[in-house]
């Protein structure tokens, strides 16, 4: 389980770390990103960060939805990522509960491996509580300015076909039936990263029930 959050950019690191009160207490679901960008030919990191995210409200109804025995088939599936976060370029918009698809997607893909980790970060031979989905966009895939991302469960299984919900930030209307839509699970915005297409880029979403 992630114990703090830390940020690397640069020469720069920031940690803050969990309190043990904090860490003793029931915890609600929460997601980690952990996202590494690496040049393909010299092996240099580029970029790396950890942060946590904002569980979005329909994550809450897709959890419902999950657990009825008629819907047990809508999933997590699909990391999508994009440029779109308003605000500064270094600073931007902090990301809110009500966002229903990325403000500019440009690329999503199917998780290339599914993990389940042990209290102490340890993969696990069974199902824990602590599920790591990681996917990777090859030098061609999404190449651009990146600034916000999310995990989604998406009607089609095709990349390809987007089936945004077209109510979303900032309006949120409770009455609007997400199955009919891709389900915008979690959402993070950061400092915009720049991926050029020398460059691999590996994401992985920690979830933590």
């Amino acid at each position: 389980m992630i114990k703090q959050e830390s940020i690397k950019r640069g020469n720069t690191n920031l940690s803050i770390g969990a309190t043990l009160a904090e860490r003793e207490t029931f915890q609600a679901p929460r997601g980690d990103f952990i996202l590494k960008l690496r040049d393909v030919e010299s092996g240099e990191l580029l970029e790396q960060f950890e942060r946590k995210n904002i569980i979005t409200r329909d994550a809450g109804v897709l959890a419902s939805l999950m657990f009825s025995t008629r819907e047990s088939e809508r999933g997590l599936y699909m990391l999508s990522i994009g440029t779109g976060a308003t605000g500064d370029l270094l600073n931007p918009t902090a990301p809110t509960n009500i966002q229903r698809k990325l403000n500019n997607e440009i690329s999503r893909k199917s998780f290339s491996s599914v993990v389940y980790r042990d209290s102490n970060g340890a993969v696990s031979s069974v199902p824990t509580n602590i599920v790591d989905y990681t996917t990777t966009f090859s030098e061609s895939e999404a190449v651009g300015p990146l600034n916000e991302m999310g995990v989604i469960s998406p009607i089609s299984l095709n990349a390809n076909i987007k089936t945004h919900n077209p109510n979303s930030y900032p309006n949120y209307d409770t009455t609007v039936d997400i199955r009919g839509f891709d389900v915008l699970v979690n959402y993070l915005t950061f400092s915009v990263i720049s991926k050029p297409s020398t460059a691999v880029l590996t994401i992985t979403w920690r979830f933590t029930f």
